[in-house]
């Protein structure tokens, strides 16, 4: 790949989705010449970067240091560029970790390497991906529990990508979602901002709850930027 400069965009790949214009590209950091992150959009509007990944990596360590068991079962809602279950496959008491994305360019572009974790991810045995809705899927009769479930999909309760997820962040959708975790399971969720109603749901179904922010540099904007975890048990 040829050196990107700072305001430059490499279009890896686009393709329309039932949802908007999803787009993988890559490009430079002002602060950092030479330096290239790996970005996915959504209709021209920012989702994730490789750049900050920090949030997401968390979100996955957080919850299986949280259940504290072994040979776990993690199910993860969005694939992204990966992080969210590339961290839960870093933990050594992980027996399985299968992803539910929405969109099938986004896991095109992991089979075809497009994506900076491709190798790992689709080199560990403990891996799956397969396309599906995982608010739909959490929100019907369980077929199979799952010691963690990682959602990674919205931007925040509050902003979410469809208007068909807001049944999730109800207590009447938790209650759902909870048919879905084995017993002492986790349910993580992440999250660009504060959100107190969604927090109070939580706490409606769930025994214990717990709402931590991370706090990091975004090099490509060059700014200070907070995200949220909201994690639940019980």
């Amino acid at each position: 790949m040829s050196a990107l400069g700072d305001a430059e965009f490499e279009i890896l790949a686009a393709e329309e989705s039932p949802i908007g214009m999803v787009c993988l590209r890559r490009r430079g950091i002002p602060s950092e010449p030479g330096a290239v992150v790996t970005e996915i959009t959504l209709d021209h509007q920012f989702l994730m970067s490789s750049e900050n990944t920090l949030s997401e990596r968390v979100l996955a360590t957080r919850a299986i240091e949280l259940h504290g068991g072994r040979d776990l079962g993690v199910l993860v809602g969005g694939l992204g560029l990966g992080y969210t279950a590339h961290a839960a496959l870093a933990a050594r008491d992980v027996a399985r970790v299968e992803v539910v994305e929405l969109l099938a360019p986004v896991i095109a572009w992991l089979a075809k390497g497009l994506v900076p974790l491709a190798p790992a991810l689709r080199d560990d045995p403990r891996f799956s991906v397969r396309q599906g809705d995982v608010y739909a899927e959490l929100a019907d009769e369980p077929t199979r529990c799952h010691d963690v479930v990682l959602i990674d999909v919205d931007h925040a309760p509050d902003e979410r990508l469809g208007p068909s997820n807001a049944g999730f962040y109800t207590p009447a959708g938790l209650a759902r979602a909870k048919r879905h975790l084995a017993p002492g399971g986790v349910l993580a969720v992440w999250s660009y901002a504060a959100s107190s109603p969604f927090a109070a749901a939580l706490r409606a179904v769930f025994d214990e709850v717990h709402v931590e922010s991370l706090d990091f540099d975004n090099r490509v904007v060059e700014a200070r930027e907070t995200n949220w975890l909201f994690l639940a048990r019980g």
